[in-house]
Formats: structure tokens, sequence, C-alpha cells
């Protein structure tokens, strides 16, 4: 455990620097020309910004990741419940991936960069799904990751099943999304995952509520 939480202390704090960093090139040395700052849905730029929006935009990314990652690490130490640290750790985790390649999607397009394709953005969906899929279903309890239902809460059976059926949905989703990826229709592919991914949710959430109510040991409102 402590080896998994120096990586990704470690991992944590290498984006972070490197996101400030580049903030603060573009704050200092940036392009000094109209930046891309927001995109229709067919890539076209509808805004444009300086390179100080820009730079402040990025490094509140930086310290957001640094904040947060941080924050989660803290806590994940102190803990003793090995439960409860696992699902810190796993919320640090999604909150470095997620920011880092926010972060860089962002630098793509202000630098230029064209808006993947439909294809790719519906994989890229779908592989952040499988990866959170594949880990949620062994996460504690926690107010970050997972089915986080007041039923949950209140019965560790609740919260077990619930979390491992969304672990097991979100799995499905993501791999048979980046299967369907290059061959679905768009946008038809990306609301289809998008809707399922939300029935998955409430389906989780209602399981959640089903295991609490035929818990023996479930913790009353």
């Amino acid at each position: 455990m402590n080896q998994r939480l120096n990586l990704i202390d470690l991992a944590t704090a290498a984006a972070s620097l490197a996101i400030l960093a580049y903030a603060a090139w573009m704050l200092l040395s940036g392009p000094q020309g109209a930046i891309p700052m927001h995109y229709s849905a067919d890539g076209t730029p509808t805004r444009f910004g300086d390179r100080m929006e820009a730079g402040l935009v990025i490094g509140s990314m930086g310290l957001m990741l640094a904040g947060v990652g941080w924050g989660f690490a803290h806590y994940a130490r102190r803990t003793n419940d090995v439960s409860r640290r696992r699902g810190l750790l796993a919320g640090q985790l999604v909150t470095l991936l997620t920011i880092a390649a926010t972060t860089a999607f962002m630098v793509m397009l202000m630098t230029g960069g064209a808006l993947p394709s439909p294809a790719l953005q519906m994989g890229g969906v779908s592989l952040l799904f499988l990866a959170v899929g594949a880990f949620l279903g062994r996460v504690g309890p926690n107010v970050v990751i997972g089915v986080r239902t007041p039923w949950a809460f209140k019965s560790k059976l609740a919260w077990e099943k619930s979390n491992r059926l969304a672990g097991r949905l979100f799995s499905l989703l993501g791999l048979t999304g980046i299967v369907a990826a290059p061959f679905s229709p768009q946008p038809a592919g990306m609301l289809v995952l998008i809707g399922a991914i939300f029935v998955a949710a409430i389906w989780a959430g209602f399981e959640s509520w089903r295991v609490w109510r035929a818990d023996p040991d479930r913790q009353p409102f």
C-alpha cells in the first residue's frame, strides 16, 4: 500500500509541477496573438483570449490538481481503515488522470490542435469508464468515488454490492464503447453511450436501496 501511495504521490507532484510550469511559460512567453478558448461542437473556435487568460486557466488546473490530489494523499495517510484508504487513493488517482487529461486536451486546442474525431471522443470516454469500472468495486465508503447514495452509507453490504454492480456495468459499457466507436454513427453513438452510463448509474443507485432495505445490519435514518 505504501509503495502504491508513493507512486501516486510522485505522479501527482510531477503532473502538478508540469502544468504550473507550462502556465508560467504561457503567462511570460506565450504567443502574442489570439488564442482559441472555446469551440463549438463541430470544432470551430467561437471565442478567443490572450496568453494571460490562457495561462491563468491552465494554472488553475495545476493548482486544483495539487490541492485536491494532495488532500486525498494527506487523509489517506492519516486513516487506519484499509477500505477508506483504498477509496481515498482511488479518488486521488481519478483526480490525477482526469485533470491531467483535461489539461492536455485544453493545451492541444489552445496551441492550434484540432478537436479529436467523434470516434476518438467516444473512445476516450469509453476508456475512462473502463478504467473507473476496473477498480470501482474495490473501493471503500468515501464521499468522492463510487455509488454514494444515502443507503450505501448506511449499509456496508449495500455499498459493496452497489459498487460492484456499477463497476461491472461501467467496465462493460467502456469495453463496448471502445469496440463500437470506430463504427458508430455520430453523434448518435456518443449519445447512446452517455444514456447507457446514466441508466447504469440509476441501476446501481437502486441496487443500493434494495440491498439496504434487506440488510438486517443496516443503520436507520
